[in-house]
């Protein structure tokens, strides 16, 4: 059989951007990875490689200096990178939803002022729902924009932002009073450029520092705080308040599949450690990996990867083809998320005290498979989604 999780009628390009990348992870994340990940290093080299690889442009399209390509090569090629190291596929997921959004819901202007940039990684994007007090509950958002005069003051703080510190541009939903009936009517969607680094980075606007994290190490996880800050009107991503709901859950929408392809990465990863280490060890007499108990987790390992991995690929595939996949890119998620988890608990298991070393790799991926349960949204909420999604197609007819 084929090694697992291969993704059926891949074009030529797309089958040759996955072999350079699968390359470039083989030979400059994994023998860097743990390295980096222990001292919570940001993966400079790692970085500037992906830019001269064209990844930071995948999808932006190539009349603005980008490659172009479908959100299935960009999931193909995040499952590949977070298979060596899951943080460095954090750093370009922000800076790509944002680029998505600029491209599906922005101006003019912001797609000629932004994209070029951004398909360089000249600029670097964040992404800012969340807050102190909320995650998914976006509705109840607190952080206001206030029209005075030709521009907007902006007062209130936001968290979880990945890449807080070394993005340039931060798409961030906040409140604007418009008198809407429904609260998520009401929420706009601004885009705050910024110089890189920590502190008070412009007027009224501050990145306090790096937010301590058990994983996901190397990539900064910040909060932003507007204190008085004060932006343009053409700051807001399409030009018109209110439409930062509708822009937003796009932008999540494809970062659900981005978070199922990370998870999909660590998944292929933990088997391929596990299934090397099970047939190296010996015990009574013989490589582990020929004891039923061991070759049982194995089988069960491989089918929980090649089931995520086609999950993950349909819901980028419908996104592809213009079509409505909130439903398909939770379940990607749900179970990709939840797969990984599990996978790498077994692997950890199969490792025996060495999965416990800090020295092994398993260790690392059993610190950052917790990340992606709750990224982009829980378990409970890809849940509420589906099963929202599901009561609307199976609904009675009354």
């Amino acid at each position: 059989m084929a090694r697992l999780a291969q993704t059926a009628d891949l074009t030529d390009i797309q089958q040759e951007i996955l072999a350079t990348v699968r390359s470039f992870v083989d030979k400059e994340i994994i023998p860097h990875a743990q390295e980096l990940e222990h001292a919570d290093a940001y993966p400079t080299e790692i970085v500037e490689g992906l830019k001269e690889l064209g990844i930071f442009g995948l999808m932006i399209p190539e009349e603005y200096g980008g490659l172009g390509e479908s959100l299935l090569t960009y999931a193909l090629v995040v499952e590949e990178i977070a298979r060596g190291w899951m943080s460095v596929s954090g750093v370009i997921n922000t800076h790509f939803i944002v680029a998505y959004m600029i491209r599906q819901h922005g101006t003019q202007a912001q797609k000629e002022h932004f994209l070029p940039r951004m398909a360089t990684g000249e600029v670097r994007g964040a992404f800012s729902m969340s807050e102190p007090g909320l995650g998914s509950d976006v509705a109840g958002i607190r952080t206001k924009a206030v029209r005075d005069g030709d521009e907007y003051v902006i007062d209130g703080q936001k968290m979880w932002l990945t890449n807080g510190g070394s993005s340039t541009l931060v798409a961030a939903l906040v409140r604007t009073e418009l008198g809407a009936d429904k609260a998520h009517q009401n929420l706009t969607t601004f885009l705050v450029e910024k110089p890189a680094g920590f502190g008070t980075v412009a007027p009224g606007l501050t990145i306090p520092g790096k937010i301590d994290k058990m994983g996901y190490k190397g990539v900064d996880t910040t909060e932003l705080v507007f204190d008085g800050y004060r932006t343009g009107a053409d700051a807001i991503l399409g030009g018109e308040p209110g439409r930062g709901f509708a822009q937003m859950m796009d932008g999540v929408e494809v970062g659900r599949v981005n978070v199922a392809a990370r998870a999909c990465g660590i998944s292929i990863r933990a088997f391929e450690l596990a299934v090397e280490y099970a047939q190296q060890r010996e015990t009574f007499g013989r490589p582990i990996a020929q004891h039923q108990a061991i070759a049982f987790q194995l089988a069960e390992m491989a089918t929980k990867v090649e089931a995520a991995h086609l999950m993950m690929v349909n819901a980028a595939r419908l996104k592809d083809a213009g079509k409505r996949n909130d439903v398909e890119a939770g379940m990607a998620k749900l179970l990709a998320s939840e797969y990984c988890a599990e996978v790498t608990t077994q692997s950890f298991r199969i490792h025996g005290g060495y999965g416990y070393s800090k020295e092994y790799e398993i260790e690392r991926l059993m610190r950052e498979a917790p990340f992606l349960l709750i990224g982009e949204g829980t378990s409970e909420i890809q849940k509420t989604i589906i099963s929202r999604g599901l009561l609307k197609e199976y609904g009675l007819q009354r």
